[in-house]
Parts: structure tokens; C-alpha cells; sequence
């Protein structure tokens, strides 16, 4: 039986095919298509990223913190004329000790610059604490950006924020529905008010509308005017409706006693009430805040702070569309 012959195994070199080098083995290069692709992928998402970024910014959604001196503060006619001293100490004990809680609102003005429409203590606290301190933390402020349609749209939210976080006097809004009337913002003091304080009861914008009138007549002549309660400023409205007269002699009063604090102006006034002749009490019934209603033989008589150019219109547009026969 024959031998099988056994195989040897290969001592001489083998046929080089391609030695790989030694290291790492390198990754596989993508092709040029696969690359581009990648590249753009990225691009589309970084874009999509920055776009949803700035509708959050625009939507006031999103929180900003700017400096300061970039906030236009008298960007609107302040509602609130003074800052309670203890509230701020309050205020600025708890920004110092918690930071901003809570963003300021502000609008684009343009060129870096923002208009403050609501949050102006915390703005004014920090920027005490920024010139007591030094700290830089306090030389920033938070801020959502609003993009109101117009002025009275401003206005309203910086009414709204004060009438949930801090009450105003009833002169503040009064002076507020007086000014927005003369810069134009709205026709007349009852669109105003609706306007400003559609929200609040119907006797308390007939009381706002009375504090108008009282802010026209002495306005000038009040040092303390937030001091003034509600049930005095009343009286003193219908005391201006039962003497035309009384407006004069309570500024020339006011102006020569000089009174160093609300109550010794209070006194003033008080005093110079008893002297005014009795006011007359209201005619006829109210029917809308700041309108009363009087029927007399063969007459009808609106009269009161809301009275205006746009209830007439409105009334004349009513009677043309009346049919006289109903």
C-alpha cells in the first residue's frame, strides 16, 4: 500500500498582498455625497434652532438679561408716583439675599435699547443695590420682551401688573386715565378707563373717573396727592361741582400753608370744606359709570365725568337707526 505523502508546511516567504501598517486601523472614509449631506444636516438644524430661538425672544418666551443702562425707564408715564420706602428695603433685602425672581417687562426700541412697561421697583431696587454694592450680579437685569400694537396696549399691562402686585391709590389711576386721555391714547376719560381698568367693578371705575376730575382741578396744587382717601377726594369732587370757585381758593390755600406731610395737607382740605357751600347731591340715576341719567318733562339730561365727543356719537348713531314709530 503506498505512503501518503505527508504536506510540509511553507517556511519561505508568502506572497506580499498588501502589508497594513502598524497603529490604529483608520475609519473609512465616507464619500464626498455622504459628507455634503452630514453638512447639511446641520446647518438646517443649527438654522431651525436659531429661528425658534428668536420667535421665543420675540413671543416673550423666552428670559433676557440685560444691563441696566440698555432700559429706557421713563420709556412710559409711570401709574405709581413714589416708591414706599419700606417696601423697597423689602424688595432689595430679597433680591440681595434670593436674586430676580421674577423678569421686568420691556420692548425693542431699537440700537441696543429696551422701554420699560412693567416692573419698574424692581428695576429701580436694583439699581440702588448696583450703586450701594459694586456687585456686578446687580448690574443685569432679567426681562420678557413685549411687542405691544401700540401705546395703550403698554399702558394696560403696566396697569395690570401694578393692580395684582400693588395696589394704587385711587389718584394714581386717575392721574394715569387723565394723562392717557391728553396724550391721545383715548378719547375721553370713560373710553379710558374702560380701557385701562375694564376689570374692575363698575363703582370703582365711576370712583377712578371722579379722581380724574379731581387731578385736573388741583393737580398742580397737591404735595401729597397719593395721600388722599377715597372717601376725601369724593368730597372734594363734589364740592368743585357745587362751587366752581373752590378749585382756586384751595390751591391759593395749599400754596401759601405749605404743609409739610399728608396729613396736615388733609387738615387743609378738610377745613376748607366745611367753609365751601353744601354740595348738591347728584341728579338723577346713574346708568354707566361716570353717566347719570335725568328725565324731565320733554328733556332728557346725561351728565358726568363720562360724557363725552364718543357717547354722543354713539347716541346720535342710535336715534338715526331708531325707527320713531316703536
Amino acid at each position: 500500500m503506498a505512503r501518503r505523502k505527508r504536506l510540509s508546511p511553507i517556511t519561505g516567504p508568502a506572497e506580499d498582498t498588501g502589508s497594513v501598517p502598524p497603529g490604529p486601523i483608520p475609519a473609512i472614509a465616507r464619500p464626498p455625497v455622504a459628507e455634503i449631506a452630514a453638512a447639511s444636516a446641520s446647518q438646517a438644524a443649527l438654522e431651525q434652532l436659531a429661528d425658534e430661538v428668536a420667535v421665543a425672544r420675540r413671543e416673550g418666551r423666552m428670559v433676557m438679561s440685560l444691563p441696566l443702562e440698555a432700559i429706557e425707564a421713563g420709556h412710559l408715564l409711570r401709574d405709581r408716583m413714589h416708591h414706599d420706602a419700606e417696601d423697597m428695603a423689602a424688595l432689595k433685602a430679597s433680591l440681595a439675599a434670593r436674586g430676580q425672581q421674577t423678569p421686568i417687562e420691556v420692548t425693542d426700541l431699537g440700537q441696543g435699547r429696551f422701554g420699560l412697561i412693567s416692573g419698574a421697583r424692581r428695576l429701580a431696587a436694583l439699581s440702588e443695590l448696583a450703586a450701594e454694592t459694586g456687585e456686578p450680579r446687580f448690574g443685569k437685569v432679567l426681562c420678557l420682551l413685549r411687542s405691544p400694537e401700540g401705546a395703550a396696549e403698554a399702558y394696560l399691562a403696566m396697569v395690570e401688573e401694578n393692580e395684582i402686585r400693588t395696589d394704587l391709590s385711587f389718584y394714581e389711576r386717575g392721574r394715569l386715565v387723565a394723562e392717557a386721555v391728553r396724550m391721545g391714547l383715548f378719547a375721553d376719560p370713560a373710553t379710558a378707563v374702560k380701557g385701562l381698568f375694564g376689570n374692575a367693578p363698575p363703582a370703582r371705575r365711576s370712583k377712578i373717573l371722579s379722581f380724574v376730575a379731581l387731578h385736573r382741578a388741583l393737580g398742580t396744587a397737591l404735595r401729597f396727592p397719593t395721600a388722599i382717601p377715597e372717601k376725601l377726594g369724593l368730597a372734594i369732587v363734589a364740592g368743585l361741582k357745587a362751587d366752581p370757585k373752590l378749585a382756586d381758593r384751595l390751591g391759593a390755600t395749599l400754596a401759601k400753608a405749605q404743609p409739610a406731610d399728608a396729613e396736615a395737607e388733609r387738615r387743609l382740605i378738610e377745613r376748607a370744606l366745611r367753609k365751601a357751600p353744601a354740595a348738591a347731591g347728584p341728579r338723577g340715576r346713574e346708568v354707566a359709570p361716570g353717566i347719570r341719567l335725568e328725565a324731565r318733562k320733554g328733556r332728557l339730561v346725561l351728565s358726568g365725568a363720562g360724557v363725552g365727543p364718543e357717547l354722543a356719537e354713539a347716541l346720535e348713531a342710535f336715534l338715526a337707526a331708531r325707527d320713531p314709530l316703536e
